[in-house]
């Protein structure tokens, strides 16, 4: 690790390289030990650098934003985490088209969105997680999805090289992307949106946040859904249909405000999260035959 320490220093400033970083500090479960090393490059260039080094020195890395869709274990990452959130944030906004940054906060860019009277983003205002990783994975929620407006996206691909794929080159579906199935890195991109009153959008995003309030257990530290959507289905009424509404493993619980969350109603710990959801894709099995696949992703040694 000597190694890529020096290299890292190379290209990168003393603030921008945390050591032993504890990723219970950049996850919204509030749960993970510690990444060898946290980064946070400030630029495309900079993330490409780093993730060269980390390849020269075979060293395993992983990009996050703001970590709202995933578990890393309690024994940590022993790797490189890059964070694509604080310093990857520049919006530009040009008619009715606005291009961000993938470590801009989905709030924000909807709320920039709004100010310009730019209609289209309400949906993903309240989703707790950058534009990298709504790319990614295609985010959505109460009738909108990303790619209801995406026109393109830039991306780092795996033999680090910058491209440009447009709309149908991302081959976003539900909660996949190539980005996903390629292992490429979303780096920013660009949406049409419809000219609209800012007050009406406001009102719109304020009343679907509302929703997300009275729905969901905002209150506590989770993983946003924990369960992808079973076709026919919703994951979150088979568990309580399965009789799981407040079923615990220590300080890790089934949301009984909303069943398709788990939170951390406490110290929970990943070990707890793995068991609690493997308690509960076994017990929904078993009722309805249905299997539950994880939304969240899993990283580091639990």
């Amino acid at each position: 690790m000597n190694d890529i320490n020096q290299k890292l220093m190379a290209i990168l400033s003393e603030e921008h390289i945390l050591r032993n970083e504890p990723l219970a500090k950049h996850t919204t479960f509030k749960i993970g030990g510690p990444a060898a090393y946290l980064v946070t490059p400030t630029n495309k260039e900079q993330v490409k650098q780093v993730i060269e080094i980390c390849k020269e020195c075979d060293v395993p890395f992983y990009v996050i934003g703001k970590g709202s869709n995933l578990l890393v274990g309690d024994q940590g990452y022993r790797g490189v985490i890059i964070q694509i959130y604080k310093n990857f944030n520049r919006i530009e906004i040009n008619g009715n088209q606005i291009t961000a940054e993938a470590g801009v906060m989905l709030a924000r860019l909807a709320k920039e969105a709004a100010e310009y009277g730019l209609s289209g983003l309400e949906g993903e205002s309240g989703i707790p997680g950058t534009l990298g990783g709504a790319v990614t994975m295609n985010a959505g929620a109460y009738g909108y999805e990303i790619k209801d407006h995406i026109i393109s996206a830039t991306v780092l691909r795996q033999d680090g090289e910058f491209q440009v794929l447009d709309k149908s080159e991302l081959q976003l579906g539900y909660r996949n992307s190539i980005i996903q199935k390629e292992g490429f890195v979303a780096i920013e991109a660009t949406f049409q949106l419809s000219p609209g009153k800012k007050e009406e959008i406001l009102e719109t995003m304020k009343e679907l946040n509302q929703r997300r309030a009275d729905k969901q257990p905002l209150e506590y530290p989770s993983a946003g859904s924990t369960f992808k959507r079973p076709e026919g289905y919703f994951a979150g009424k088979l568990i309580m249909d399965a009789g799981l509404a407040g079923y615990r493993v220590g300080d890790i619980m089934v949301s009984d405000k909303h069943c398709g969350f788990v939170v951390n109603v406490g110290n929970g710990t990943a070990a707890q999260v793995r068991q609690l959801i493997e308690d509960v894709q076994r017990i929904v099995y078993e009722k309805n035959q249905v299997r539950l696949e994880p939304e969240v992703r899993f990283l580091g040694d639990f």
